[in-house]
């Protein structure tokens, strides 16, 4: 019986692994930080054999709220990912498998790798409709890329989309696949309606360093990205010194920062209400954004969320806040699940890839309704 984390993502630490029905294991936490949540490991066992696994200290991570009615995703072909029954007691996260091959993977949620990414980003850049641009390197040495979709004009609004500035949360990414692949499909009708009218400006990783780190929240020296807004710098956060930068030289008409939700099993979204800018034409441009996307999928919903900021008391230093303040736009952070969507609840695959893919496809629906409206 074997354990490893010592690739892309990887992260757990054992702490006995003796007899296959008793191992125990703890997550390392963020490099300078005490966040802690993501793991994603490997187990080489004996095949038919019932392995019991034990995830330890689980009160102290970072959301522990988040660890009630989880599942655990596993992978025979890191292809597909399905989700292994889990009981939580408090502290320790227990689930059980019997394995069909000698080799399981683990994760909190579908890794999307490092290498996928480069992928991402190659398969985009060879569209006649994208051009890829390099932005600046992080502090571990890797690209800071945007993808910049559609023809730039004066008439043309300026779309603005960031994906995984917390690196543990993976679906941002898949979901930011699924926008640009429809996007980039010259066949499809609401992306020529859409492109007509706007240019995409998309990062589908804010966190390439925390992602291939194995991190849940920070860059590599644990920053949290997404408190970096206000002052960002050089030499703690070149992620969004860069972004930030790339915005003011174009404007931005319209932000949306994806990320994923621990806790809450339902997609949703957190406005700007509490901005000093914030006024009735924000307001009415972020309900039309949100009805559009109601009427666009059953996997949107309105009545869970985030608690609204009062006026005038929103923090700055958070991406959606920071963004729609500077420019006065509409700006939405989007929230998907960890676990299910529990007004579409699937328990063998919970909330997966396809369904990431999906949602951002949908997304598109609603910034085609709102596109017109943005500078009315």
């Amino acid at each position: 019986m074997q354990i490893s984390s010592l690739f892309d993502s990887g992260n757990i630490r054992v702490i006995r692994a003796e007899q296959p029905d008793d191992i125990m294991l703890a997550i390392n936490k963020d490099n300078q930080s005490d966040f802690y949540q993501w793991f994603h490991f490997r187990l080489t066992g004996e095949v038919n054999r019932l392995h019991t696994l034990h995830i330890s200290d689980l009160a102290s991570s970072a959301y522990p709220k988040g660890w009630e009615g989880y599942n655990v995703l596993a992978s025979y072909d890191r292809q597909t990912w399905f989700r292994v029954d889990s009981e939580f007691n408090g502290d320790i996260l227990t689930f059980s498998i019997a394995l069909e091959q000698p080799q399981v993977y683990f994760a909190y949620f579908i890794p999307y790798s490092y290498e996928r990414h480069l992928d991402l980003l190659a398969d985009a850049q060879c569209s006649p409709l994208c051009e890829l641009k390099y932005l600046g390197d992080t502090l571990d040495g890797r690209d800071m890329s945007l993808l910049v979709i559609g023809e730039p004009g004066e008439d043309k609004r300026n779309i603005w989309i960031t994906a995984r500035q917390h690196p543990g949360e993976s679906m941002a990414e898949w979901c930011a696949e699924g926008i640009i692949g429809r996007l980039l499909d010259e066949q499809d009708g609401i992306s020529r309606a859409l492109l007509e009218k706007a240019v995409f400006y998309i990062v589908p990783n804010m966190n390439p360093d925390g992602s291939a780190r194995g991190h849940l929240r920070t860059n590599a020296v644990g920053a949290n990205l997404n408190r970096e807004w206000k002052t960002p710098s050089l030499e703690r956060s070149p992620e969004v010194y860069y972004v930030l930068n790339a915005m003011h030289e174009v404007g931005v008409d319209m932000y949306l920062d994806l990320h994923g939700d621990e806790a809450l099993p339902y997609n949703f979204v957190a406005g700007s209400e509490g901005i000093p800018a914030y006024s009735d034409k924000l307001k009415a441009l972020e309900n039309q954004f949100k009805d559009a996307l109601l009427m666009a999928t059953p996997e949107f919903q309105d009545e869970f969320g985030y608690a609204k900021d009062e006026p005038g008391q929103a923090d700055l230093t958070i991406a959606s806040n920071a963004v729609g303040q500077a420019f006065e736009c509409l700006a939405y952070t989007i929230e998907m699940p960890f676990k299910d969507n529990n007004n579409l609840p699937d328990p063998l695959f919970g909330w997966s890839v396809q369904r990431c893919q999906q949602f951002g496809e949908d997304i598109l629906v609603a910034a085609n309704n709102v596109v017109g409206s943005l500078r009315t």
